[in-house]
């Protein structure tokens, strides 16, 4: 696994007791099962900015994330991010690598000081085959994530600028993270990357939303006053 910044890594120790995470799908392990795991993870402190995976580096874990904030994005041939969500705690990271997929497909960055376990793909591959019910908790967070990424393509391809940014200020402004607003961890930049547009046409957007009522600017922070206008704005594209 490639990081970009020093980190702070605690080998098999028992903070990290997987059937007591806000999981479901941990919660159909048996304890030999969660054994299992207990011996075949790392549990990790990425600070922020930090790298949890690089695409196109090896996959040899699974990640799930404990505690933290994590943007999960592309990079194109032109060397340009594309964002496509935002990970918060209890989700997993490069579940793919449990599929004998041996690279990552995406990047993930903590957008604040992150806690995770790295658990062998190994092992996590062994639990999918001999789990019935820990298997379909997983196949149904594909089944979201690629729901998701469907509805995000269809955006990109089919609305205009004003449509796609609306698009995301609904999306991030759900993504409250322990009654702190999202937007506070993305520069403009970011949420440009989201949407598919520069950062300027981004910034120009948000100032018209502004000088609409329909939103609110503070620094970073972006207020949204008026939620309906802006899937209105969604639905028109």
């Amino acid at each position: 696994m490639i990081t970009g910044n020093a980190m702070k890594t605690y080998s098999n120790i028992d903070e990290c007791m997987l059937g007591g995470l806000n999981a479901p799908c941990f919660q159909n392990l048996l304890p030999e099962e969660i054994e299992l795991v207990k011996e075949s993870k790392t549990q990790v402190q990425f600070l922020k900015d930090e790298l949890l995976t690089k695409q196109g580096a090896f996959a040899s874990t699974v990640l799930f994330v404990v505690d933290g904030l994590v943007r999960q994005y592309i990079i194109g041939d032109t060397n340009r991010n594309f964002n496509l969500r935002i990970i918060r705690n209890g989700e997993f990271i490069g579940l793919s690598a449990a599929f004998s997929k041996h690279t990552y497909d995406y990047s993930t960055i903590a957008l604040k000081d992150t806690l995770a376990c790295l658990i062998e793909k190994d092992a996590m591959a062994g639990l999918i085959k001999s789990n019935g019910s820990f298997a379909y908790g997983l196949i149904n967070r594909y089944y979201e994530n690629d729901s998701s990424l469907y509805d995000t393509i269809r955006s990109m391809m089919y609305k205009q600028m004003h449509g796609r940014l609306a698009d995301v200020l609904l999306y991030l402004n759900a993504m409250q993270h322990n009654k702190e607003s999202i937007f506070t961890y993305l520069s403009r930049k970011e949420i440009a990357d989201f949407a598919g547009l520069s950062t300027e046409s981004t910034v120009k957007l948000l100032k018209g939303l502004e000088k609409d009522g329909l939103i609110r600017l503070h620094d970073k922070d972006i207020e949204i006053l008026d939620a309906n206008a802006l899937i209105e704005i969604s639905k028109k594209g």
